[in-house]
């Protein structure tokens, strides 16, 4: 006769165990749920009106949404661990589900969140059914100083295009300068008016040349929005030709009161890069002339 082997130390274990189980599953009906309501609200309908839908009741759907899915959805997702497959896989009819499907799927899986937001628009952006109508748009992004204004003018005109420098409009439509927008109404009151206007100079500009606030990679939503809808091109050149361009300019803010500035753009432009890289190409104005960068901006635009 065997002898038994449960202890006291194996019943913790166990009880730890199903307390991690019970938390984890928790947490997914908790995911699933959210994730039902942003779908639901990205289509603008009710609980009401899907409840209807689906066939099921409001309360019913109203408990998925805050988490409390019923007990089979965890089991299900208990038989998929088991069979290390995906509750998509599972789900899937078997003609929908292709080999080239399940190794793009796998592929996604394994890539940390930070890569596999990239992909995503990279793939939006380069294979979505708007593809054509988003290259009508060339939007410059970058920071002060690297050409955008000079050398988005100069395309604008050689596409017979308008051409829209984002800064420009917010003032136009607010009647106030941005120095005074900050100032009224902060930084995120900023990026909300900076959004709102880039929504509507997309809307009612099919074709046309932007040149857009270098802070605008800063806001994930607008500068999505820009990605989306626009060929973006990276306007950029070295710390020194950008400072040294704003102050031919006639503006010395950037070195007024404060010996660091230099390396404050250094800083921001460092911090900034990863974002600046997602636009879709990228032309550097260092120690080039006018001309010059035209040419390779002209290339890069009409190719």
């Amino acid at each position: 006769m065997n002898a038994r082997t449960d202890t006291p130390e194996n019943d913790q274990s166990n009880a730890e165990a199903r307390q991690t189980d019970e938390r984890d599953d928790g947490e997914f009906l908790l995911a699933l749920g959210k994730r039902v309501r942003e779908v639901r609200d990205r289509r603008g309908m009710t609980r009401k009106l899907v409840a209807r839908e689906a066939g099921v009741s409001e309360r019913h759907l109203a408990h998925l949404e805050a988490g409390e899915g019923n007990v089979s959805i965890v089991l299900l997702r208990h038989i998929t661990r088991a069979l290390d497959v995906s509750l998509i896989e599972l789900l899937a009819p078997e003609a929908e589900d292709t080999v080239e499907k399940r190794l793009i799927r796998r592929f996604l899986e394994r890539l940390p969140q930070h890569r596999l937001e990239e992909v995503v628009f990279r793939l939006m952006r380069d294979f979505g059914h708007e593809e054509a109508v988003r290259r009508k748009r060339v939007a410059l992004i970058g920071l002060r100083g690297a050409g955008k204004s000079t050398l988005g003018n100069r395309l604008a005109k050689e596409m017979g295009v308008g051409f829209i420098e984002l800064d420009r409009e917010i003032e136009r439509e607010t009647g106030m300068p941005a120095s005074e927008l900050f100032a009224l109404y902060g930084q995120a009151g900023y990026r909300r008016i900076e959004q709102r206007t880039l929504e509507r100079v997309i809307r009612d500009n099919e074709r046309g040349v932007i040149s857009v606030g270098g802070g605008v990679v800063a806001q994930q939503e607008t500068y999505d929005m820009l990605l989306s809808n626009c060929l973006t091109v990276w306007v950029k050149a070295q710390p020194e030709e950008h400072m040294a361009r704003v102050m031919a300019q006639g503006d010395l803010r950037p070195m007024a009161g404060n010996d660091e500035a230099m390396e404050d753009l250094k800083r921001i432009l460092e911090a900034r890069e990863p974002l600046y890289a997602k636009a879709d190409t990228v032309i550097d104005t260092s120690g080039e002339t006018v001309d010059e960068s035209f040419m390779k901006l002209r290339q890069l635009v009409m190719s």
